[in-house]
């Protein structure tokens, strides 16, 4: 299956990953927005808190799935989504990065949480005793949501670096493959992973 190539390619580059921090030693947390200090952070510190931020941003897809289970309301919601590509360009304009990078990867984001939900929802009409007995607060969700936009915008400007580099897909690989490991995502989500990380790189 596609998926699970994409988690086998991800899991084979743990090993990657793990030289590369092993043989760095000097790998840091990249800084929250791009400042003097950027040069001095590795491509792969760079990199690695995309790969972090997506997948706490895409853990939201279960909660926004379960408030939307049930209820008629539809997956895509195009206005929803113009407000969110909206909002993430104009924090990148006001932090001097490029808006339309930004509008890119969100772009990714936005789908990639989409693909949780929809697969959750087949799974739940499939299993009735699967579903969720609790619906969440959409709007509190969404604020959730929100928050971690903001520090992915941040994080997208400060890897501008390497992800216009040549290495970029190998180093992205290597730090998702770190990020489905340490957060033990099932294939799922490891897969969405791989679908919100598709424009990071260029």
């Amino acid at each position: 299956m596609r998926v699970a190539s994409s988690v086998g390619r991800l899991l084979a580059a743990g090993g990657v990953a793990a030289a590369l921090l092993v043989g760095g030693g000097t790998a840091v947390a990249a800084p929250a927005a791009p400042d003097a200090r950027a040069v001095s952070v590795s491509p792969y510190a760079q990199l690695r808190p995309l790969a972090d931020l997506s997948a706490r941003r895409l853990a939201t897809a279960d909660l926004v799935a379960a408030a939307k289970y049930g209820t008629g309301s539809p997956i895509d919601d195009p206005a929803r989504e113009r407000q969110v590509l909206d909002a993430v360009a104009r924090q990148a304009e006001q932090i001097g990065a490029d808006p339309e990078a930004t509008v890119r990867i969100f772009r990714d984001q936005i789908e990639a949480n989409k693909v949780v939900q929809r697969a959750l929802h087949r799974r739940w009409d499939a299993d009735p005793a699967s579903a969720p007995t609790e619906r969440p607060d959409l709007a509190k969700v969404r604020e959730e949501i929100n928050r971690v936009n903001g520090e992915l915008v941040h994080a997208i400007a400060a890897s501008e670096p390497a992800r216009t580099a040549p290495y970029c897909r190998g180093l992205l690989t290597a730090s998702t493959a770190v990020v489905v490991h340490e957060r033990r995502l099932d294939a799922l989500h490891a897969g969405a992973l791989v679908r919100a990380s598709r424009s990071v790189c260029g």
